[in-house]
C-alpha cells in the first residue's frame, strides 16, 4: 500500500525562505512553520522508517527523538566558522549502526535541500584507524570490494564520492589497480533525488529501496570495521 507523502513542498519552501533570511528574528517569527513543515514531518519519517530499516539490517537504528536522535539539529555550530549564519538550510537524517557511538561504522543518510537532495551511505571523514581498516579490507578482498561497488544493485543506483588524496597513501603502491579507491578520505556514496520524488506518495518505500541497494557497500564497510550487518 502506497503511503501518504512524508514531506510536502512546504518543507522546501521553508528552506528556500530560510536561505534568504538566515537570522534569528526571522526564524523565531516563522518557528511554527519550521515545526509543522520540517521538524515534525522529519521525525515522523524517521519513526515510519524504523520497521523498514529493521528489515534491511537489525543492527541499524531509526531514532525519532527530537534531540540526539536520527535528525540533525537545524542549529549550526559557528564557533570555528567564518560563516556565522545560525541555521542550516537543509535537513539531514542519519540512520546509525547500533555501535555508532563506539565504532565509526557506516550510516544510511538522507539529505533534503532545495535543488540538492540526495540519499547517501558510507563513512564520512573516518578517523585514521578506521580508514586504515577500510583500506586494508579493500586490498585483502578486492573481488568483494569490486562486487560491492561496481555491480548492481549498488552500481545501478549509487556512485562513490567524497574527498580523496592526490597521491597514494603511505605504504601503498601507486600502481595498485585499486589505488583510486585507496586514495579515498571519505568512503561514501550518493544518489541524487528530485523534489517530485521526495514529496511524492511512496517516498518512504522508495528510500527503503535505495537503502537496500546500498547494502553490499555498507556490509563491506561493516566487516572492515568489525561491526555486524
Amino acid at each position: 500500500m502506497i503511503q501518504d507523502p512524508s514531506f510536502t513542498k512546504d518543507l522546501f519552501k521553508f528552506l528556500t525562505d530560510l536561505r534568504a533570511n538566515n537570522n534569528r528574528d526571522w526564524f523565531q517569527a516563522n518557528k511554527t512553520r519550521y515545526e509543522h513543515d520540517v521538524h515534525e514531518p522529519a521525525l515522523e519519517f524517521v519513526s515510519d522508517f524504523a520497521p523498514l530499516l529493521d528489515e534491511i539490517s537489525p543492527h541499524y537504528r531509526a531514532d525519532p527523538r527530537p534531540v540526539g536522535g536520527s535528525l540533525f539539529r537545524i542549529y549550526r555550530d559557528v564557533r570555528f566558522s567564518k560563516d556565522k549564519s545560525p541555521y542550516k538550510t537543509q535537513v539531514g537524517i542519519r540512520f546509525r549502526h547500533a555501535l555508532g557511538k563506539d565504532v565509526h561504522a557506516p550510516v544510511f543518510y538522507l539529505h533534503l535541500e532545495p535543488a540538492g537532495s540526495f540519499a547517501g551511505a558510507g563513512i564520512w571523514h573516518p578517523g585514521s584507524v578506521t580508514l586504515a581498516k577500510i583500506r586494508a579490507a579493500i586490498v585483502a578482498y578486492p573481488k568483494d570490494w569490486l562486487s560491492a561497488t561496481r555491480e548492481p544493485p549498488f552500481a545501478a543506483v549509487f556512485e562513490l564520492g567524497g574527498d580523496s588524496l592526490k597521491r597514494a597513501p603511505s605504504g601503498y603502491d601507486p600502481d595498485h589497480p585499486l589505488i583510486e579507491d585507496l586514495k579515498r578520505k571519505d568512503v561514501v556514496a550518493y544518489t541524487m533525488l528530485d523534489e517530485k520524488t521526495v514529496i511524492g506518495a511512496g517516498f518512504l518505500d522508495e528510500y527503503a529501496r535505495i537503502c537496500r541497494s546500498a547494502t553490499p557497500f555498507v556490509e563491506f564497510l561493516c566487516r572492515a570495521v568489525d561491526a555486524q550487518f
